[in-house]
């Protein structure tokens, strides 16, 4: 089997339908498989991933995961899966016929061990006017990408896992997603890809950013108002403290650490300068909306609000001390 296309769904068996059939569609000259695996659905997940089946133009499986949690979900596909190439998506996208092929030659072209590619919006209804219609700081919050027009080795920046393909040996040497730092019901705690190319990288694997290696994504009406992006990004402070605690690395810029964190001053387990850059933050959010700019003083605002998850996150494990930084070997091919 060369690819095996890997799918965690919880409870959306309509969007699934649309989604297997847009798979249904691929053209990848090689053998290929698609494993669903469904995180504890209430619905007709089963039932829609059976029906698909009977016609399906390669073998579609039903797996079922019970741990709650879409890294848990996904590590049952990994050790399920046959395929030489693992690939890794959601529920809700579409992609093009050739979606297989671009992978497979990008890993090959670039001689790296992973890949990611661009996730582009389906707007469910029209955006406001401070969502930016093309890349930008707020793109992470509603899992879209775009990194130009150009392949980049990843290293500061991160593939997203509705878009993500990794060799075999990569997960068998770097091993799967870590369940404590990934999305669960009733959180958006989201760091489990970002963590699991930290630990590629420090076991020397390459991965790189394949642009024509792109899928559309579905972005629904909910996820488009400022309650949900102030949400996501205080639960990004809380992933991103959860990560700090395991491996010592910037909670703004884990990818670019430098600091050994177990010299920094902290305050409540929060390394002290942080609190200096929250009350910047303030400063530069009233600025902003004193001159008008109110997208500007709405990500000011934001990073006060992962801000807040950090230190409530650290607050809570204050009795630990704070990691040293731990080594990386370096990305370059």
């Amino acid at each position: 089997m060369r690819f095996s296309i890997v799918i965690a769904t919880y409870n959306r068996a309509a969007l699934l339908k649309d989604t297997l059939e847009s798979l249904s569609r691929l053209q990848p000259g090689a053998s290929w498989e698609v494993v669903v695996v469904d995180n504890n659905s209430p619905d007709d997940t089963r039932g829609v991933v059976e029906a698909a089946s009977a016609s399906y133009p390669a073998p579609l499986r039903y797996a079922f995961e019970r741990e709650q949690g879409r890294s848990a979900a996904l590590n049952h596909g990994f050790r399920v899966a046959r395929g030489e190439i693992v690939v890794t998506t959601d529920d809700d996208v579409r992609v093009a016929p050739d979606w297989l092929t671009t992978i497979e030659r990008g890993l090959e072209t670039l001689k790296c061990d992973y890949v990611g590619g661009r996730v582009l919006p389906m707007w469910e209804s029209e955006p406001p006017h401070w969502i930016p219609r093309t890349n930008g700081r707020l793109w992470a919050v509603i899992a879209l990408l775009d990194y130009g027009p150009e392949p980049i080795v990843f290293g500061r920046r991160v593939p997203l896992g509705v878009n993500m393909a990794m060799r075999r040996e990569a997960i068998e040497r770097a091993g799967g997603f870590d369940t404590r730092i990934g999305r669960k019901a009733g959180t958006l705690l989201g760091q489990e890809v970002r963590e699991w190319c930290l630990r590629a990288r420090a076991a020397g694997l390459v991965g790189c950013y394949v642009p024509d290696m792109a899928v559309q994504h579905l972005i629904p009406t909910d996820r488009l108002n400022k309650r949900y992006f102030r949400r996501w990004f205080y639960w990004r402070g809380i992933s991103r403290a959860l990560l700090y605690a395991q491996t010592g690395k910037d909670m703004e810029s884990p990818e670019e650490s430098q600091l050994d964190f177990s010299r920094v001053k902290h305050v409540a387990g929060v390394p002290r300068y942080l609190f200096r850059s929250a009350v910047a933050a303030v400063r530069d959010a009233v600025s902003a909306t004193l001159r008008g700019d109110a997208v500007d003083a709405f990500e000011r605002e934001l990073w006060l609000w992962m801000f807040a998850g950090i230190v409530r996150q650290r607050w809570k494990d204050r009795a630990i001390a704070a990691p040293r930084l731990k080594p990386t070997v370096s990305a370059a091919p």
